[in-house]
């Protein structure tokens, strides 16, 4: 079972897919919202399956995928959480989880078009495990307490200026932050569907040759120490998304490849959520 959200921007429908069919969704919710996760959602929707109480969507295939989380409150990401990835950067192994925020509105659909931002030398690629809360974390007293809350799982995008990131004032939001700059999904697996999160292989591709190839077994810290850590700091509400670090194979790790451009097109994956494409264009 996978959640989706499929029609124009703006206009999105809820679905879920279940063995190749997906069905509406909007007797049970208008969104899939942060309400809709925290009101187990994903429980009744199972029911509803089960029921047969959900019709098919008509026409699903032709619709634009969009991001499978409505717009989050917050999303906030984890930097320099691979070994290989610190490594390539010259950087050495954080003592604490870095972290930093995005602006939500940077969130769009898996196949929609990302954006070089106008000055940009260095824009950048980077393919990552999102994970969104279900339920409102605040001082978890554990990071097994924290994992009980997580909804579930998608593809993320966090495409990155590195000059704005690096060499414009010394904080990252501003690089992380330019329109389009978070596709997401194609789809939201639950947490129970996905089991273990440092089990799964990332990849990404620029015009077809694969930049990135890697696995959450070697994050720095894993989702669970993320999130419980992050809690001791912030409160994570349903629906905040939590961008957890890429794999080596960036621009910015390889000088011998060039940053996007314009014409590119880029390709990621991760088991079990999917496959994302992004063509590149100028803003």
């Amino acid at each position: 079972m996978n959640f989706l959200r499929l029609g124009p921007a703006g206009r999105e429908i809820p679905a879920v897919q279940r063995e190749g069919t997906t069905y509406d969704l909007r007797t049970l919710t208008a969104d899939l919202d942060g309400a809709f996760w925290s009101s187990d959602g994903i429980a009744g929707t199972r029911a509803a399956l089960d029921r047969g109480d959900l019709a098919e969507l008509p026409g699903a295939a032709t619709l634009r995928v969009g991001a499978p989380v409505a717009r989050p409150n917050k999303i906030v990401c984890i930097g320099l959480n691979y070994r290989d990835h610190a490594a390539e950067t010259g950087a050495p192994h954080p003592a604490e989880p870095v972290v930093f925020m995005k602006d939500p509105m940077t969130v769009v659909g898996p196949f929609d078009d990302v954006l070089v931002p106008r000055g940009s030398s260095r824009t950048d690629w980077e393919v990552e495990l999102a994970v969104v809360v279900g339920s409102t974390i605040r001082y978890a007293d554990s990071p097994e307490e924290a994992m009980r809350c997580v909804a579930g799982y998608a593809v993320s995008h966090d495409v990155s200026e590195r000059a704005f990131q690096l060499e414009r004032g010394g904080q990252w939001d501003k690089g992380k932050s330019c329109e389009t700059f978070n596709p997401l999904g194609p789809v939201l697996a639950p947490a129970d569907e996905v089991g273990d999160p440092q089990s799964l292989s990332l990849r990404l591709w620029v015009n077809g040759a694969i930049r990135q190839d890697g696995f959450t077994g070697e994050m720095i810290f894993p989702v669970s120490h993320i999130l419980w850590y992050l809690s001791q700091f912030m409160v994570l509400y349903p629906g905040d998304v939590i961008n957890t670090g890429t794999p080596a194979g960036v621009a910015l790790g390889r000088p011998d490849q060039p940053y996007l451009r314009p014409g590119d097109v880029v390709e990621l994956e991760i088991t079990g959520l999917g496959r994302a494409r992004q063509a590149v264009a100028a803003a």
